[in-house]
């Protein structure tokens, strides 16, 4: 089979299996599905659910897909920044003095993101390599991590509920007008990655060769930092903290499809990362008792990314 026929094949086999699981998280359910829709739960409850799983599924996989590039590191993923610890100190600060009352904690770990991400920014502006931003941001995660806890130590126990409500990860929580925020970020991330994908193509070869190829390491390096910090704030405000998409999706889009060119590598990164995180939903969703959509991730991608791993022997 030729790799073009392969590609589109993957791409095919990804977008029908998101639409299968989507409509498995439609139609499931304590109530059946014809009740769901005349009591209106399908659209108020289930559907933004769904939504949500999809997007933030994408929105992490694309994330992972640039950072990976980027810093030339298969573990890298979305959280890799810091930003994660930024939306981790928000949400704490805002269940710690107000309960989430004054403050919502989405929009509190919105703030703490995107307070992160402008640090990481800053710094890509006067750093000339990925080596230094790399340490940057995975010390600045250390340090909000480091943060989050003192401030969670000190606080009462309807705080550390609110808080640890949150940081379990959750598709559920987000309303449909923070869908707007999320698949807004995922859009501008989008369009910043696919407008300069053969920089992130070079990124993989290191800087010196980016330049003598025609490339441009310090713009591809904003460019990618500004749509990843800015999707990965959004997702983990309404949806918490939430790994392995992330790291994994890329992953399995490159190990299905031959590909490595990012052009093509995105597309189906996006449909795996929706497929990861809806078949999460669905396990949370139907467990024998309701599960963190940060757990169910974990449990079914982990197996998955092993078995690739340990198939190809190109990876060893």
């Amino acid at each position: 089979m030729d790799r073009k026929r392969r590609y589109f094949l993957c791409l095919g086999g990804a977008a029908l299996l998101v639409v299968l699981l989507a409509g498995a998280g439609l139609c499931l359910g304590e109530m059946p599905l014809r009740q769901a829709l005349d009591s209106g739960i399908l659209w108020r409850l289930r559907l933004p659910r769904i939504a949500t799983a999809l997007l933030a599924g994408a929105a992490l996989a694309l994330g992972g897909a640039q950072m990976q590039a980027l810093f030339r590191n298969p573990l890298a993923d979305p959280h890799i920044m810091g930003v994660s610890g930024g939306a981790g100190l928000g949400a704490a600060l805002a269940a710690t003095v107000t309960a989430g009352a004054a403050l919502p904690i989405a929009g509190a770990a919105f703030l703490g993101a995107l307070a992160a991400s402008a640090l990481i920014l800053f710094t890509a502006t006067r750093v000339h390599s990925g080596t230094p931003l790399l340490i940057f941001g995975v010390m600045l995660g250390f340090i909000l991590s480091a943060l989050t806890s003192v401030v969670a130590y000190t606080a009462g126990e309807e705080s550390l509920k609110v808080f640890y409500t949150w940081s379990a990860g959750t598709f559920s929580s987000a309303r449909p007008q923070d869908l707007v925020w999320i698949g807004s970020a995922l859009a501008l991330s989008l369009a910043l990655s696919l407008a300069d994908a053969r920089g992130l193509d070079l990124a993989l070869f290191g800087d010196d060769f980016a330049t003598l190829s025609g490339g441009h390491p310090a713009r591809t390096r904003v460019l990618a930092l500004i749509g990843c910090c800015l999707a990965t704030a959004a997702v983990t405000a309404f949806c918490g903290p939430l790994g392995f998409a992330g790291i994994a999706s890329p992953h399995i889009a490159r190990a299905l499809s031959g590909r490595s060119a990012h052009r093509q590598v995105i597309p189906l990164s996006l449909l795996v990362g929706g497929a990861i995180a809806l078949a999460a939903d669905l396990v949370a969703q139907h467990a024998p008792t309701p599960l963190p959509a940060g757990s169910t991730l974990a449990l079914i991608g982990i197996p998955v990314i092993l078995w690739i791993l340990l198939r190809k022997p190109w990876m060893e």
